[in-house]
């Protein structure tokens, strides 16, 4: 059973900042003469933090009665979250790796939160996080788990659900996109297929959800930081048990080759995590002949280095 409504998503339309809302979603004609088919592309980009979620971090924060936070963060939700807790003037602390991306760092920094990088990777991050909140008696916010964050992500499933696409294909990190999206889809276009991508070698999340029991790893190794979890949430996983069709595990190279050709098709730059949708559909084209195919690019969020290295 959901902890949330797609009445609560309906709800939210009207408290989250309009900047955030509908973003821009279009037909790419060239994307879909290459695949065969139709390609929408859903671009969360194009706002103060980059990434979709500002939708999510939008709705906590205006339910929170706390005037400080705590959470951890591969970067974007972090800066998302000092977005908004800057514009409410709630102190925030963000636990973030070592190995973080230093753009998403910085952002997080300029945009007024209290960074601190401790951590090999972010589910270790996210631990030091919380017991540094209950130790200091701060409320503790996690990205999936705190249903805001589905429920903010799922507005993006109200702006697509007209489209009617045959699928979805939504990145998979800690489940609160893939969830809000699936409940919307559930309920204005019942037979678009919900599908989730990973990257294989980040794959905890789908192989959970595959299995029926939490699957975890030890390490992960994945450009796709956005969407790289080694410790799923088991509140995510029980819901994607009613809202998600599929899953799918990319190669890290093709994700690479994604990302040029949203470049090339779209004069989009995005980050690994927002690029999977597209390296599923190069990985398997039998299963997307024909079809509408909708995309969410999630965010765009590089260093300097990345964009030459990848570009």
């Amino acid at each position: 059973m959901a902890r949330f409504s797609f009445a609560d998503i309906q709800r939210a339309e009207k408290i989250i900042d309009p900047v955030f809302r509908n973003s821009p979603l279009f037909l790419s004609e060239s994307l879909g003469e290459l695949f065969g088919g139709h390609v929408l592309l859903k671009i969360e980009t194009l706002n103060p933090v980059r990434s979709f979620k500002g939708r999510g971090a939008e709705l906590l924060t205006h339910y929170a009665k706390e005037r400080s936070i705590v959470c951890a963060s591969a970067g974007n939700f972090g800066q998302a979250m000092a977005w908004s807790c800057h514009k409410r003037s709630i102190d925030l602390t963000v636990y973030a790796s070592i190995h973080a991306n230093a753009f998403k760092v910085q952002r997080m920094k300029e945009f007024g939160a209290h960074v601190i990088q401790e951590g090999t990777d972010f589910d270790t991050s996210k631990d030091i996080a919380r017991e540094f909140a209950a130790s200091n008696n701060i409320r503790f916010v996690e990205d999936s788990l705190d249903v805001e964050t589905v429920i903010g992500a799922g507005t993006i499933g109200l702006e697509l659900a007209d489209s009617k696409p045959d699928v979805v294909l939504t990145p998979l990190g800690n489940g609160a996109l893939i969830n809000g999206i699936g409940m919307a889809m559930k309920h204005l276009s019942p037979t678009t297929k919900v599908v989730g991508v990973q990257s294989q070698n980040a794959p905890a999340m789908i192989e959970s959800w595959r299995s029926g029991k939490t699957v975890t790893h030890d390490a992960i190794n994945t450009i796709a930081d956005g969407i790289g979890v080694r410790i799923p949430v088991a509140e995510a996983l029980a819901e994607m048990k009613e809202f998600v069709d599929d899953g799918m595990l990319v190669r890290e190279e093709t994700i690479i080759k994604a990302m040029q050709l949203i470049r090339l098709h779209a004069g989009l730059i995005v980050e690994p995590s927002a690029a999977v949708g597209l390296a599923a559909m190069l990985e398997n084209r039998e299963l997307f002949d024909g079809k509408t195919v909708a995309l969410i690019l999630t965010g765009s969020n590089l260093t300097e280095q990345q964009m030459h290295e990848w570009f």
